[in-house]
């Protein structure tokens, strides 16, 4: 989704814009009037999310990792296939390894984009990072050694059979891929504000942070019938999500419906996989598939979440407070920084429990002080952002 609110915004500029990326995402992109490419099958994205190792805070990573690598040569192939010297722009995540090789053997102008702070390293405010302690307390020298054993760890999954395929076209092989390779000299974006997470003397110097997109689908500008009779039946409801890709969350759910229960809530929860829904759901908790957080959060009353960048952004668009239950990848960076801002706490997915959770949504939700700091970053997360600034930068490079 940040990805085709950024395309909108560059078609809006006159660009024409394909989306390259997996077939399960077919519709959501061809649905806006954007191009689309598919890279991988459908079975492919289903067999990632179906692993229970994706939300592993070490196992998962190796699980994307290796999907990194094996979408990289087609990945190239599609963007050879489209290159016209002068006229494109290829604008990919940092993983997106085939673009970064098209980059250096084709001359194809590229900007790298980060979703969010944590795949940008510093050693100055350190990211947070999964299985690694907080940074704050950490010396320089251990925030240095903690990257040297990612690049080792990254460089073991990665290096090899990534220099096999750049020899192929009398490429240089690269170490360290995080540290010196992975994003492009010419350009890099950053889709999140600098209020969200301030740049750092060490960020690459030709970086540009363009605000949270926050494109959520396009959908009607009403939500259902269903989700808005809900609303308007009773007081606002706690919005609980473990995200758009989790096929893993019983557990979650299971607190989610006894944490509104002890506190006398009503709670919306969110899945498109109702198999991991508890049974009879009591009168006061429904159950939607996928609905526009744009315009269902601002009437509901706190969100509980994974910590996705996209869940985050939209939660202080809102201004509502969160409860965040951050696992692995980005998500304890995300969380982090929204407690620092004021906005959310966060609890462990081991202390996820409905006394625990019931206990910390309490607090949140009965504090002025984070009611006044989530309806302060509300005006700031959900103003006009610097897209058309992005935008502005994406074409020069052609």
């Amino acid at each position: 989704y940040p990805f085709i609110g950024l395309g909108r915004a560059l078609q809006r500029s006159g660009v024409d814009v394909t989306v390259i990326t997996n077939g399960h995402f077919a519709d959501a992109v061809t649905g806006t009037g954007l191009k689309f490419k598919a890279v991988g099958t459908v079975e492919q994205y289903a067999a990632i999310t179906q692993d229970r190792d994706l939300w592993h805070p070490r196992r998962g990573f190796e699980l994307v990792a290796r999907a990194w690598i094996e979408l990289m040569p087609e990945t190239y192939a599609v963007i050879r296939d489209h290159y016209v010297p002068g006229q494109t722009v290829v604008v990919a995540s940092a993983p997106v390894f085939g673009a970064r090789v098209a980059q250096e053997h084709l001359g194809v102008p590229l900007a790298t984009v980060h979703l969010q702070p944590a795949t940008i390293r510093s050693l100055h405010e350190t990211p947070r990072l999964p299985l690694v302690p907080p940074s704050d307390w950490q010396p320089r020298l251990c925030r240095r050694l903690v990257y040297w054993l990612a690049d080792q760890f990254v460089d073991r999954m990665v290096a090899a059979p990534l220099n096999a395929f750049r020899a192929q076209f009398q490429l240089a092989p690269v170490r360290r891929v995080l540290r010196d390779w992975w994003v492009s000299p010419q350009l890099v974006v950053g889709l999140f504000p600098d209020w969200f997470a301030p740049p750092q003397p060490d960020w690459p110097p030709q970086i540009l942070l363009a605000g949270f997109p926050l494109y959520d689908g396009a959908a009607p500008d009403d939500l259902p019938a269903e989700v808005a009779g809900f609303l308007a039946t009773g007081a606002p409801p706690i919005v609980f999500t473990p995200g758009s890709a989790m096929r893993h969350g019983a557990a979650f759910f299971r607190t989610a419906v006894e944490a509104c229960r002890r506190l006398g809530r009503r709670g919306i929860l969110l899945t498109r996989y109702p198999e991991q829904l508890p049974g009879n759901l009591p009168a006061e908790v429904r159950w939607f598939g996928f609905q526009p957080l744009g315009r269902l959060l601002p009437q509901c009353a706190a969100l509980v979440h994974h910590g996705g960048i996209g869940t985050t952004a939209q939660g202080l668009a809102a201004g509502i407070p969160q409860l965040i239950m951050p696992i692995a990848f980005d998500q304890p960076d995300n969380a982090a920084r929204a407690v620092r801002l004021g906005v959310a706490r966060t609890i462990t997915s081991r202390a996820f429990h409905p006394r625990a959770a019931a206990r910390v949504l309490a607090a949140l939700l009965e504090s002025p002080e984070i009611a006044r700091q989530c309806q302060r970053l509300a005006s700031r997360a959900a103003a006009p952002q610097r897209l058309d600034a992005a935008c502005a930068a994406i074409c020069r490079l052609a």
